[in-house]
């Protein structure tokens, strides 16, 4: 029998690495643009075209490379990071595992064009699968030119599975941001279909941080700074009231290299308990400098996963750093200098002896003494009824003017005493419990309704209707100014049409800047900025159509864009739990939830209705 196991040519086993490590335009940029910076460059450019389907191009202005060196960089496991197994464990560089140029020139076609300061001409391969083309010395500046086009080109199945051109981009917003608040003495610049969307100079970290996401978090930044022999954390957090439900920048950097680690987060939401509302997070940007050697990095080849030799010394000390950031912000007091009209509360003085205090009275007053009053009857009092009839006298004094009222004056002061109204007897009795359950009586027992699931269910239906907004548009007095990143613009562009149908209306300023001129009507109390951003940050978790295909018509079907806006707008205006209601508010709200399509869940499937069997209710007694 002959033997089966054969080895893998190098196109076959770049195509398999491929899969790991190029997943989406995303992985490209994001490989490409922490090579630049391993080549030490201090501009970076980075231009694309349809979100990367067609071209993504990275130009640096680092050391860039020799004629053999670009050659042998487009090979498996070749890198000038690394020499031996224990450099793994002192990385100083993105990176190291020389897989990344391979892959990438495995599923697309590629072109680099780089020289060196000591060359005259610089070099320009083009490779295609894996395949070398050509090869040609050309005149170009100082530094490295990749230019990637039409990724997956040969392995239709990953071409076919990409997502939308806003949702492929929003990816490369994402990637992008999280290298750029690691570098930020490096000067940034991102370019989409002949459109700038970042253009980042050189600067200190906290400018960096405002520069990504918009000058309103600069005031809700606080410094984080310790030191101690096992790491170093420098950033920031944010104070408590910059919380949100969905969408707080939240970043963990270890030696510039950006990674998740769950333990670590509940660290910082630990030190905010009892400070934000329950389910809110608060941003932060947290930057840990860990010996090399006391990290491993080499877990998964997206790098985001880093394993540490002190992860619990390293999370109290988080936690530790956190709360004092925090205890450094309340702590300080604040200067009143109005004290016009204020009490003027003396300085304890130990040496001086306190005064008793006295009390004055009149020892002869008795209460049961009767004093003689003299009242001032003015002499001209007649004239005050000069003009009122006889009837008029009887309608308040009676016939005979005792005092005693008459059946007339019952009858016309009868409006001004309050009567209590019975209740309708057709109306049922509702019971609000703990100001978060609706009980009422029915045939098969005790019906319990949730009241704010009752209410996201009726708001629901009413902001999906097919014939737009139900409740109106209401114009803002003086609109408010929202700012968005450049990765919420991208989302943004493709929610214009929905937010209009569902009330609101924004005008763009520029600069990611955006004028909210009117809102849904029945939001009273609620903050438009606010809930205009959550609804951007919800509608990323949306897969949307493609803007070609979408129906965005008033009599069209539901998109699942439309209904994820609609149901974080129903969230936000729905009752709040805790909020007492009358019966006639208890009844309305019975009967308009029981005319609703479905009564027995909310939109994302909890149940709204419980009802307690009677037979349930007799036995427990």
């Amino acid at each position: 029998m002959s033997d089966i196991i054969q080895l893998l040519p190098d196109s076959v086993a770049n195509q398999i690495a491929a899969g790991e490590v190029i997943q989406r335009p995303a992985s490209v940029l994001k490989e490409l643009v922490e090579n630049a910076v391993d080549a030490e460059a201090k501009t970076i450019q980075v231009i694309i075209e349809d979100a990367g389907r067609t071209s993504l191009q990275v130009i640096d202005d680092g050391k860039g490379m020799s004629e053999t060196d670009a050659r042998l960089s487009f090979e498996r496991h070749a890198t000038s990071k690394i020499r031996q197994a224990d450099d793994l464990f002192a990385l100083h560089t993105m990176g190291f595992r020389g897989e990344a140029l391979a892959s990438i020139a495995a599923v697309s076609q590629v072109q680099l064009t780089t020289r060196r300061a000591t060359d005259e001409v610089g070099t320009r391969i083009m490779l295609s699968g894996s395949r070398v083309m050509s090869q040609e010395p050309v005149a170009c500046p100082v530094g490295a030119n990749f230019k990637v086009e039409n990724l997956f080109f040969n392995v239709p199945a990953r071409r076919k599975f990409l997502k939308t051109n806003t949702t492929e981009l929003n990816n490369i917003l994402v990637a992008f941001e999280r290298i750029v608040l690691v570098y930020p003495d490096i000067t940034f610049q991102l370019y989409s279909n002949g459109s700038e969307l970042f253009n980042l100079r050189a600067c200190n970290l906290r400018q960096r941080i405002v520069d990504v996401f918009g000058k309103r978090l600069n005031q809700d930044l606080l410094p984080v700074e310790v030191k101690t022999t096992v790491c170093s954390l420098t950033g920031f957090v944010g104070k408590p009231e910059s919380a949100r439900k969905k969408g707080a920048h939240q970043y963990f950097f270890v030696n510039g290299r950006y990674m998740r680690h769950p333990y670590f987060h509940k660290a910082v939401q630990g030190a905010f308990e009892r400070l934000v509302p329950a389910g809110e997070q608060v941003p932060y940007f947290i930057y840990f400098d860990v010996p090399a050697e006391d990290i491993d990095v080499n877990i998964h080849p997206t790098k985001t996963e880093i394993k540490f030799e002190n992860e619990q010394t390293i999370w109290q000390i988080l936690s530790a750093a956190v709360k004092e950031a925090i205890g450094k912000f309340n702590d300080i007091p604040a200067i009143d200098f109005d004290t016009v009209g204020k009490p003027n509360i003396p300085v304890f003085d130990p040496a001086r002896q306190a005064e008793t205090p006295r009390v004055s009275y009149d020892p002869q007053y008795n209460p049961f003494k009767n004093t003689q009053r003299k009242e001032h009857v003015p002499s001209n009092w007649e004239k005050l009824y000069g003009n009122t009839s006889r009837s008029e006298e009887r309608g308040v004094w009676g016939e005979n003017g005792t005092g005693q009222q008459t059946a007339e004056t019952e009858t016309d002061l009868s409006p001004l005493t309050p009567h209590p109204s019975p209740l309708n007897e057709t109306s049922p009795l509702h019971y609000q419990y703990k100001g978060r359950y609706i009980m009422t009586a029915v045939k098969s027992g005790l019906m319990v309704i949730d009241q704010h699931r009752a209410h996201v269910r009726i708001l629901y239906e009413e902001y999906t209707r097919k014939d737009g907004n139900p409740q109106g548009m209401q114009k803002m007095l003086f609109p408010e100014v929202v700012q968005f990143p450049p990765s919420d613009i991208v989302v943004l562009q493709s929610l214009t049409p929905q937010l209009e149908r569902l009330g609101f209306e924004l005008t763009d300023l520029g600069g990611g800047s955006y004028a909210l001129a009117a809102i849904p009507a029945g939001l009273d109390g609620l903050d438009p900025v606010k809930l205009v951003q959550d609804l951007v940050t919800s509608a990323k978790d949306t897969v949307v159509q493609s803007a070609d295909n979408q129906d965005t018509s008033l009599t069209s079907h539901l998109s699942p864009l439309t209904s994820r806006l609609s149901l974080t707008l129903a969230r936000s205006a729905a009752i709040p739990y805790g909020q007492v209601l009358s019966n006639d508010e208890m009844e309305n709200l019975v009967n308009r939830l029981f005319a609703c399509a479905n009564v027995n869940y909310t939109p994302d499937g909890k149940p709204i209705i419980a009802i307690l069997p009677q037979q349930d209710i007799d036995s427990r007694f």
